[in-house]
């Protein structure tokens, strides 16, 4: 399976994760408190950060990809980051970024 991801600044994470937890109907995949929250759905792998001064602000885009191995960044002709990377390779770069999630499904 492949997924659109999309990672957005925020002000304030946990009012983040409530709207976007009912905006997409389902509560956050992983959470790593005041820094991270991530939700996969059946064709959206959509994350959030808490950078206040960044809030509203897009931060990258790219593919979750379940036939992929690794993790891999590039930047498109208009400087945008993407990047496609395994759910396995994103779960570890997760923790090495944030730290252990307080919540992970």
């Amino acid at each position: 399976m492949k997924r659109f991801h999309i990672a957005l600044a925020v002000d304030d994470l946990e009012n983040s994760i409530k709207d976007y937890s009912q905006r997409l109907e389902q509560d956050p995949t992983v959470v790593v408190a005041e820094k991270y929250a991530m939700w996969r759905t059946d064709t959206l792998n959509f994350s959030i950060n808490q950078i206040p001064e960044r809030a509203g602000q897009l931060r990258h885009v790219g593919f979750e990809d379940e036939t992929k191995e690794g993790f891999s960044s590039d930047f498109d002709s208009n400087g945008l980051e993407w990047e496609h990377f395994s759910p396995n390779a994103q779960d570890r770069k997760i923790v090495e970024m944030y730290g252990e999630p307080s919540i992970q499904s």
